[in-house]
């Protein structure tokens, strides 16, 4: 999930692998740093996000280099939305959430395999997404500080892990600020 606020971004993901009914793994990262200011979140298969993740990383970098300066959230979500765009006919498996702090604030998009874009101030994915969203929905507002939001962003998360049979093994969190990046893993 992610999660903006009027202090920055924090994105959240379960630990838990699954193939079918199979749990392969209670340890998966789900939550990636892709630049200093910029962070993906995702639900699918695990390669894909590994894969999808560390291309955005290259290219946001290139695009640093090139112009002398950070690229945007939008910018990068947009740069996503082509290379997901690029593979529609053989799709990466991944819902992803990538979300981060430049200059025109917090900021949070919602991308589906074949490459939409939907900018939104919150957003979940995955198995329990529907669970998640039920409790976003109803405490979510623009006023949250940061420490608000991470509340917020656990009572989902548990909420989600209570009822979802495919996720679970702990919460990984990426609180992005204009201060940098800061990383969390919680047991449940």
């Amino acid at each position: 999930m992610g999660v903006a606020c009027k202090e920055g971004v924090i994105l959240a993901s379960e630990k838990r692998v699954t193939l079918g009914y199979l749990v392969v793994s209670k340890t998966g990262k789900k939550v990636f740093r892709i630049t200093d200011g910029i962070g993906a979140a995702c639900a699918g298969l695990i390669g894909d996000m590994q894969i999808l993740t560390r291309e955005l990383a290259a290219y946001t970098r290139l695009f640093e280099l090139e112009n002398g300066r950070r690229i945007s959230v939008r910018a990068a979500a947009k740069m996503l939305s082509s290379i997901l765009f690029q593979r529609r006919f053989f799709p990466y498996f991944t819902q992803t959430i990538v979300g981060g702090v430049d200059e025109e604030g917090p900021g949070v998009y919602t991308l589906d395999p074949f490459g939409s874009v939907l900018p939104d101030k919150y957003a979940a994915v995955g198995s329990g997404a529907e669970l998640a969203t039920g409790v976003l929905e109803a405490s979510y507002n623009d006023g949250l500080s940061i420490d608000e939001c991470r509340d917020l962003v656990l009572k989902a998360m548990r909420a989600a892990l209570a009822r979802d049979a495919l996720s679970g093994n702990g919460i990984d969190l990426l609180i992005l600020t204009g201060e940098g990046i800061k990383e969390e893993s919680l047991a449940t």
